[in-house]
């Protein structure tokens, strides 16, 4: 053997060495720069403010900023489908809700929750069915009755393959109400909802605290029923559907998700930075009272429990649905 060859085999063995031990190393070592935190919403809604006050908070536990980049468009698949094709490494995720398997069911996309590896559940923001308050309904037990009574007549709104619009699919098979005998009126958003049970154009709508709190408070809007397993305490009033004998929990459920294939370790380093910020009581306060939501952590096997529930509740609804109407 000449020196030059045995000169280029210790070369090769003292770099297989290094490169055993940088692995490790360079897995520990996550992350080693910032963090993407893409929003498939427009600035200011409560979902992109929630997640930004979560973020400042999460990557003081990080180590790395975490950088909130508000991706709107084609009904908040531009920015999940930028992460769904993005390099799966960490360094790219998604702060998104129902809306992935919302948009799978309407037909808008060929991908649902599978498509990315979850990280956490963050929070949750319950839906309440609501009215004006000189309606006569007084609970949303009143409801059934109202529209076998007048079936064609009573107006609900929703915004066409949105959260209210499958939250009023499952209240109706709950409450054993036909979709047939009730009148479906599509809006463009909550804001025009909201107006529209002013002007009384409609019967019934879902609202939640941020978007009903200040109506409730005035007594212009009545909570008929909160879609939780416990009443809320900024509504101690407003029984739960439960309480009325109707079968039906539901809420908007804000979660971070990776690009499938992100090691498991990044994500649990992800999943560790925002559930220590989710303990902090100052944020947490923040989150209850002015955006009336609920912290809810979960992450790993317990989290990907609650999407297979979530999409097989939201299936259901889905088959009641006419989303070419």
């Amino acid at each position: 053997m000449t020196r030059s060859t045995t000169a280029i085999l210790k070369a090769a063995a003292a770099a297989a060495t290094v490169a055993v031990l940088a692995g490790p190393a360079a897995a520990d070592s996550f992350p080693e720069r910032e963090v993407q935190m893409i929003i498939p919403f427009g600035p200011g809604g409560a979902t992109d403010i929630i997640f930004r006050l979560i973020a400042a908070e999460a990557e003081k536990h990080l180590g790395q900023a975490i950088v909130p980049v508000n991706m709107p468009g084609a009904g908040a698949t531009r920015g999940s489908r930028h992460v769904l094709e993005a390099a799966p490494d960490g360094y790219t995720v998604l702060a998104s809700h129902d809306t992935i398997a919302l948009s799978n069911l309407a037909g808008m996309v060929d991908y649902s929750y599978d498509a990315f590896a979850p990280v956490a559940l963050v929070t949750q923001t319950i839906n309440i069915a609501s009215t004006h308050a000189d309606h006569p309904a007084q609970t949303a037990a009143d409801i059934a009755e109202m529209v076998r009574e007048n079936p064609g007549r009573v107006r609900f709104s929703m915004i066409p393959t949105s959260t209210d619009h499958f939250f009023w699919a499952q209240f109706f098979d709950a409450a054993g109400i036909s979709m047939d005998d009730v009148r479906m009126v599509g809006y463009a958003d909550t804001g025009e909802q909201v107006a529209a049970l002013m002007a009384r154009e409609i019967d019934f709508t879902v609202l939640n605290m941020p978007s009903g709190g200040a109506h409730y408070a005035a007594g212009t809007f009545r909570p008929l029923g909160v879609a939780h397993d416990a009443r809320l305490g900024s509504l101690p009033d407003a029984p739960t559907m439960a309480e009325q004998g109707i079968a039906l929990e539901h809420a908007t459920s804000r979660g971070i998700f990776a690009p499938l294939g992100t090691p498991q370790d990044r994500v649990d380093t992800l999943a560790a930075a925002f559930g220590a910020a989710l303990e902090t009581p100052e944020l947490v306060s923040r989150i209850e009272t002015e955006f009336g939501s609920i912290v809810r952590f979960l992450q790993g096997a317990e989290y990907q429990a609650f999407l297979d529930a979530n999409l097989e509740g939201l299936t259901r609804a889905a088959g009641n649905i006419d989303f070419e109407g």
